[in-house]
């Protein structure tokens, strides 16, 4: 099972804007409903990538595990 997330879109005069209710910093907007669509799924993979990064980052060095983590039943 993946982990399943709440895209948020509002109409705006320019078209679309979304945001991503559990993700912090993941929010975009398109001309379209479907373009903000992609541009959200982008937007919140490079937040997760980004978060990644700063995370190994902030181990500085030390040993690191890493495991999957799964979330709801």
């Amino acid at each position: 099972m993946g982990l399943n997330l709440t895209a948020v879109f509002r109409r705006v005069p320019e078209g679309y804007i979304g945001f991503v209710e559990e993700l912090p910093g993941a929010n975009t907007q398109g001309a379209t409903i479907e373009e903000a669509r992609v541009n959200l799924r982008e937007a919140a993979s490079m937040i997760i990538a980004a978060n990644r990064e700063l995370a190994i980052e902030a181990a500085g060095g030390g040993e690191i595990i890493r495991e999957p983590l799964k979330l709801g039943a």
